[in-house]
This record gives structure tokens, sequence and C-alpha cells, in this order.
């Protein structure tokens, strides 16, 4: 029986910067993946090597924006480990049917610019709403980059220009009120605030949606942050693909002495007295844990499905209920549609010219659109009659991904995991099906067709994945790529329940981390770091909260003094 101070369940991006984290403190680590390699959702394959050979796709992530929020990549040395960010501008263009697109730049200013070849006024009010999300996300980040129920460690995240950017939403009392409002209104209500023109609105209704709700979903206003967070930090892609992040945590944990091990599927979570003491593989082998076990899978999948009810119950009687019938996911999923291309997508209509493509490309032709893309998912509908889609060409920003001279193609679809009336049908019961999802695909590059009709044409290969398929990949409940909805009752300190929030378990020695913890899903690393803070806290708690404030103290003081 192999014995280490750390088990992980998982090797995805969050299980890895965990690790590291621990690793760099001087705790053995062992990383369990189920999959033939890890990165869970963060890894870059050849994924048709015989009808499109040379061609590099993101099977799941593919632009990184959170990840440069946070301290991960500079703290644990990535570039040193062959992480290169290759940073996008343009970073958004979206053709409208009336020949209008909106191209958004890295400069707000430019974006402006662009905006007031259509619309003076919505071009100075674009200026006003980027200005008001930023300055939320800069006091978000204070808090994304913590434990949610430390208010120490968030304190002691506020520099100087987060702290201004607090204060700055907190005038009189009346206007702290309206900041409040706001967030409890919806992506919709805000963006109409602002502007008038639907070249505008529905992109920007596109990229709110991105966390997996209608734009119209009220409370969930913070939505608008995806497209600040394009001009600030800004969207970058790792060269050669998500997978080059994986394969730079992979070669520091290795070089830290950690060990990763894959096609180990964990099936049991093994307990003793009340503690998680290590786990069971699919083949009968344990890995025994002296110090804890530490889960990337979500809580759900923990704790109804690794782990004996008993032992789940001694320690909470109402967790599995709650877990359970707490936790409502909603039926929106992801169809994935990757291609290989002999060229890249031309938008004739819309004044084409590569550097558009450099970012996201949203089909986004109207708000209703965008609105339905999510509430027919929801009821089980497929949205085929107008597809709406978020699609990239990453071999115009990398060219490297392709062979030379052609591209690859990148479509995020959104639809239902369990399709309406179709119970006990297709794969998993969902009702998807080869034919279903191939005539799903047919529709939606039908749609670009319309835009860049080149598309069908310069079609090499295509590889398409259904939800319930994505599911089965990854082990994502019901093929949600968050692990849990991204709405406000279920962030922060709601993530995924209260109990839960702060990464520790009522099973002593039993921690959690990924997209179902605090701040929730995206290429962050935040999960992982905030999770092994919480490790290592518990496992000297004096000695570390001492340090905590020491260094929480120290950090503040130099922020608001300009000490160096």
């Amino acid at each position: 029986m192999q014995e280490y101070d750390v088990v992980m369940i998982g090797a995805g991006h969050n299980a890895l910067v965990c690790a590291a984290y621990l690793l760099k403190a001087g705790y053995s680590v062992l990383l369990l993946e189920k999959q033939p390699f890890p990165g869970g959702g963060s890894t870059t394959e050849e994924l048709m090597p015989e009808a499109a050979p040379g061609f590099k796709f993101n099977p799941c992530a593919i632009d990184h924006i959170f990840v440069h929020l946070g301290p991960v990549v500079q703290e644990l040395e990535l570039s040193k480990y062959g992480l290169e960010y290759l940073f996008c501008d343009p970073v958004v263009f979206c053709p409208h049917p009336d020949g209008k697109y909106f191209l958004a730049h890295g400069s707000v200013e430019k974006t402006c610019a662009e905006i007031a070849r259509y619309s003076v006024r919505d071009a100075k009010k674009y200026a006003e709403f980027i200005d008001f999300w930023q300055r939320v996300i800069g006091a978000l980040t204070a808090v994304f980059n913590a434990p949610p129920n430390s208010l120490l460690d968030i304190a002691g995240n506020f520099d100087r220009a987060k702290l201004n950017d607090l204060l700055s939403l907190l005038g009189s009392p009346t206007e702290i009120v309206d900041v409040i409002r706001t967030m409890f209104t919806s992506p919709l209500d805000n963006i109409n605030e602002y502007f008038d023109e639907e070249f505008l609105k529905a992109p920007l209704a596109r990229l709110a949606a991105e966390l997996s709700t209608p734009p119209s979903q009220k409370n969930m206003a913070v939505g608008s942050i995806m497209m600040a967070l394009r001009h600030n930090p800004g969207m970058a892609r790792p060269k050669g693909g998500t997978g080059a992040l994986t394969q730079a945590l992979v070669n520091l944990v290795h070089d830290l002495g950690g060990t990763i091990l894959t096609e180990q599927e964990v099936q049991r979570v093994l307990v003793d007295d009340q503690r998680a003491v290590g786990v069971r593989v699919a083949n009968g082998q344990e890995y025994r844990a002296k110090r804890g076990v530490i889960s990337s899978i979500d809580a759900k999948r923990v704790f109804l499905q690794l782990m004996e009810s008993a032992e789940v119950d001694a320690a909470n009687d109402r967790l599995r209920e709650r877990l359970d019938r707490r936790i409502v996911n909603h039926n929106e999923a992801i169809l994935k549609i990757d291609c290989a291309l002999s060229e890249a997508p031309r938008f004739e209509h819309h004044h084409h010219r590569d550097d558009y493509l450099m970012g996201s490309v949203l089909i986004a032709d109207s708000v209703e659109q965008v609105e339905l893309a999510h509430t027919d998912p929801e009821m089980g509908r497929i949205p085929l009659d107008d597809p709406s889609m978020y699609m990239v060409v990453p071999t115009m920003r990398d060219p490297s991904m392709a062979p030379n001279g052609q591209h690859t193609l990148w479509i995020e679809y959104f639809a239902p995991y369990q399709i309406a009336g179709a119970n006990g049908t297709g794969l998993k019961g969902t009702g998807w099906t080869e034919e279903l999802k191939d005539k799903v695909a047919d529709r939606v590059l039908s749609k670009l067709a319309e835009y860049a009709p080149n598309v069908k044409d310069a079609i090499i290969a295509r590889h398409i994945e259904s939800p319930p398929e994505l599911e089965s990949r990854l082990g994502m409940l019901k093929g949600n790529y968050y692990h849990l909805d991204m709405t406000f009752d279920q962030m922060m300190f709601f993530r995924p329940l209260p109990e839960l929030a702060n990464y520790k378990t009522p099973i002593a020695g039993l921690y959690l981390t990924g997209a179902g913890t605090h701040p929730g899903g995206s290429i962050s690393g935040m999960p992982g770091r905030n999770c092994a803070h919480v490790f290592l806290q518990n496992q000297h708690p004096v000695v570390q909260s001492l340090k905590n404030v020491s260094d929480s103290l120290a950090s503040t003081t130099k922020s608001l003094f300009g000490l160096s």
C-alpha cells in the first residue's frame, strides 16, 4: 500500500495548482487522474489524427482571462516550465445582419472609436459601462483570491488600486444602495440602461450569458464583467493551446517531486473514524493519505457516489439530502464542434480582415436570439431555428496549432443535456444520438456560413461532442462545465453549500477544490490556490494564522503608504 501526505482526486488545472503549492510547502502529493493524461478540461489534443493530422484542438477551455486576475502564474513561475501567453487584440468580433459589426480592441478608447462609427452616444456610454464594471472587478478580485470565509485574507488582498475601486463604488448611502440594486438586476436590464443599438447590445448580452444563464436572469448583472475583463486584464491563450498550461503545471509538479498517475479512476474515499485516510481506485489499489484527501471533482459526486452513506451521515446527517436537493443545476450544457480548415473563415459582408479573428467571434444577431439560446435548452429544446454561437479561430493567433496555412475552428453551442420528450433514449437516456448531434452541427455551421460563406468548403474534418459525451469524458455532472451553476445563490460562501464553502468538509481530512468551489469555473487556478491555503492553515493553525495576519498587515501597509 502506497502512502503520501496528500492524495488528490483528479489532475485538472486546479488540482495541479493546489498540488504545486503543497509540494512547495514540503508535503508529498499524489494526483490520480481517470483519463490517459492530466488536464481535465484544460487540454490540447489531436482529436482527428487520421482525418486531420497535425491539427491541434482545445476540446474545452480556450480563452484564458481569470488566471490573469490572480498570482498563480507568477508565484509558481510557470514561465520557467514552458508557459508562454499570447494576448489577443482585437478581443471580440461580432457581425450584425444589417452589415454593422462590433469590434472590440484591448483598448477601451479604440473600441469606443469603432462603436462611434454607428452611434456616438453608445460609444460614450460604453466607456462609462466598462469603467463601472472594471471597478467592480477590482473589488471582486480581492475576494476571488482568498477563501470565501476568510475576511482577513480578503482584506489583505486589497492593495491601493483595489481599495480605490471599492471606495469609488461606495459613495453616499444612496449610491451604495444603487450599486447593490444594479447587482440584483439582470445583464439585460443593465445593458438596456446604457445602450440603444442592437449590434452592440447583442454581443454584450452573449458574453454576459457566458456564466451560463439567460441575459434576462435577475441577480446576474455581474455577468457584464465578461466584456470588461477582455479590456483588463485582457484575454490570452497559451502558446501551443490550453494544454500548454497543464504541461507547465505537470512539469512543475514533477520537478517538485509530486506523482501523477493516469487511468486511475477513484471509486471510493476511504474513511476511518470519521476521517478521510485515502482512496481506492477501480482496480482495487488503495492509496493512503497521512494528512488529507483533496477532491477536484464536484461535491455531489464525492459525497453521493464516492462515499458510504453511513459515513457521510455520521458526519452530517443532512448533507446528502442537501447536496441532492438543495443544489439545483439547469439543463443547459455545451455541444462542442471542432473543425480542421483548409482556410480561415472570411466574413466577406463585414469588411473582412484576418485580425478580426484574433479574439472571440460571436454570432449574436439580437438579444432575443441570445435569450432563446439559453431559455430553450433549459426547457429541453435545441435552439436550431436561429443558432447563436461563440467561436474562435485559434490558429489566427497561434499558427503552430495547424499545418502551414491551414486553421482550426472552435465552436461552443449551448444545447440541452436532457432533450424534452426523449427520456430513456439515446446516450445515457438523454435523447442525444450520433445522428442528432450531426444534424445540430450541420445547422450551426450553416448559420456560420451565412456570415462566412467559405467555411463549409474549407472543412477538412470535424469532431463533435454532445453534452453526455462531455460528461462521460470529463466526469462533469450532466455536462455542466462549471460543475454547478454560476448563479448568485451558488457563488462565494454559498458554493457549493455554505457548510462546504471554505474548501473543508464535515469529514476530517477531506477537502474540495475545482470549479465547484469558490470562485467557480473558468481557467483561473484560484480554487486550487485557495484550497492549498486552507489546507496549510489547518496543518499549523496558530503559526499559519499569525503569518497570515503579518502578511496581510504588511501588504496593506505597503499598498496604502506606497512602501516598496
